[in-house]
């Protein structure tokens, strides 16, 4: 009776059962044309099984317009995608899920810290993008990891082929966002041009020598000076200072005040161990000058200068034998220590005295007078740095001169003795490295070019006179 039912109910169907037929046959239509159509994607590429509701949304997503894949984002992601993101899909055999993991690994693998920017990319949902301008933003971010020089002018050209070629001229530190169209090609964060911007810096035609600051503050690993080196050319020098754990005769408090004494304090095994060592490693023979700048000394031992000089001595003939293109030097800022003993002390051990241009010091013209008498002729390699506008403390120089993009308080006395101490000493055969910090001028780079211009000039007047000295 059962079989009957059935029978009846699929061969002579009553007209109740018409509208669910309708249905069903509407249903497989459906089915037919989506049957039909190419396959739907998801964001990676997999298959998807959407509703028919959602079809023309997802067929967008999958398949961007041709404006889009003409545009300049579309075609730079073509062309400038990693590997890794040009590979092909995830096969069908493989979970959605599986392929989300391998683009998230594949992301974290290409992002080191390194590299990573200072704003990280907007996600999908932050931004609210379609999905297809989401895949191209990635590359586009990437490109700019490279910091990109200034292009030089002629003028900068001309100069830079006119310059002594034992010449360095150059900065103290190099990370400023102020030197855009001066050093740098576009707008970097000074985290940015810290991490990046060397190579930038070095390509410069005049920027020859850099003052590594940072290593005042805190001792640097063998890998952090390498790093340096493999990013300048090879006629590129350092000027790296020594931590001041080993300078500064005091211990002090956060703003600077001393507050006891410091036990390290010319330690010369700390100084082989914490900076000779490393920086040698390092730098190579891109190691211009080791510098020792001591910091103000407490009033006991400028009171008892013959006792700190011979103290001096003791560190500094402690320290190794360097290798030829490198010297150690010493930089004050006590100007009652320039004395014939403390120039003889360090001529004793080999060292040279670092001209220091700072509010704390004498003008360069007496300090040229102490080194005519460590050298008599030039005999060594000259070093200066200069730091600081006379009459200015750091903190007032800083918010006067920033953002450091032009000269707002040149100096041309101490332009004009620099200049001529440099023409001399490249005149001799000496090597000659001078950094310039933001705060002589208002803006090292255009400092270094006003000082080039001078130098040219004082060398062709010299060599003049020399060639035509009665003999």
């Amino acid at each position: 009776m059962g079989q009957s039912r059935t029978s009846e109910v699929t061969e002579t169907p009553g007209k109740a059962d018409a509208p669910r037929r309708a249905e069903a046959q509407e249903a497989r239509e459906v089915q037919a044309a989506a049957s039909s159509e190419a396959i739907q994607c998801d964001l990676f590429g997999m298959p998807v099984q959407a509703p028919p509701a959602a079809l023309p949304q997802a067929e967008t997503r999958a398949k961007p317009s041709r404006a889009d894949i003409g545009s300049d984002t579309g075609t730079d992601a073509r062309t400038d995608a990693p590997p890794q993101e040009k590979s092909r899909a995830p096969s069908s055999a493989q979970p959605p899920q599986a392929g989300s993991r391998r683009a998230a690994r594949s992301k974290a693998a290409g992002a080191t810290p390194l590299w990573q920017e200072d704003e990280p990319p907007q996600s999908a949902a932050q931004s609210g993008a379609p999905a297809a301008a989401v895949a191209v933003e990635a590359p586009k971010k990437r490109r700019t990891r490279d910091v990109l020089p200034a292009p030089p002018s002629p003028d900068v050209l001309a100069l830079a082929a006119q310059l002594p070629s034992q010449v360095h001229l150059g900065t103290s530190t190099w990370s400023f966002p102020g030197w855009n169209g001066i050093v740098y090609g576009d707008d970097y964060s000074n985290s940015k041009l810290s991490r990046d911007g060397l190579t930038a810096y070095g390509a410069h035609p005049l920027l020859k020598t850099v003052s590594i600051d940072r290593s005042f503050y805190q001792a640097l690993s063998v890998t952090e000076y390498l790093r340096y080196a493999q990013q300048v050319p090879e006629h590129f020098r350092f000027i790296v200072k020594a931590p001041m754990t080993i300078t500064d005769a005091t211990m002090r408090a956060e703003r600077g005040e001393p507050v006891s004494l410091n036990p390290c304090f010319l330690n010369a095994h700390m100084a082989i161990d914490e900076f000779v060592t490393p920086c040698l490693e390092g730098l190579g023979a891109k190691a211009g000058a080791l510098v020792f700048q001591l910091s103000p000394l407490p009033d006991q031992m400028l009171a008892q200068p013959a006792a700190f000089i011979e103290r001096l001595g003791d560190f500094l003939t402690a320290l190794p034998k360097l290798p030829d293109g490198t010297c150690y030097a010493v930089e004050i800022r006590d100007a009652s220590l320039l004395t014939p003993r403390f120039i003889r002390t360090l001529k004793a051990a080999g060292v040279r005295y670092c001209v220091g241009i700072h509010a704390r010091m004498p003008d360069p013209l007496r300090q040229a007078a102490a080194l005519a008498l460590l050298d008599g002729e030039p005999a060594g390699p000259l070093i200066v740095r200069w730091s600081l506008h006379g009459g200015f403390k750091y903190e007032q120089a800083k918010a006067k001169y920033e953002p450091f993009d032009k000269l707002v308080d040149r100096d041309p006395a101490t332009r004009a003795s620099l200049a001529e101490l440099a023409a001399r000493y490249a005149l001799a055969g000496q090597p000659v490295v001078i950094a310039v910090n933001n705060k002589a001028e208002g803006s090292a780079p255009l400092s270094c070019i006003e000082l080039a211009r001078e130098i040219v000039e004082a060398y062709a007047r010299l060599a003049h006179e020399q060639a035509h000295a009665p003999a």
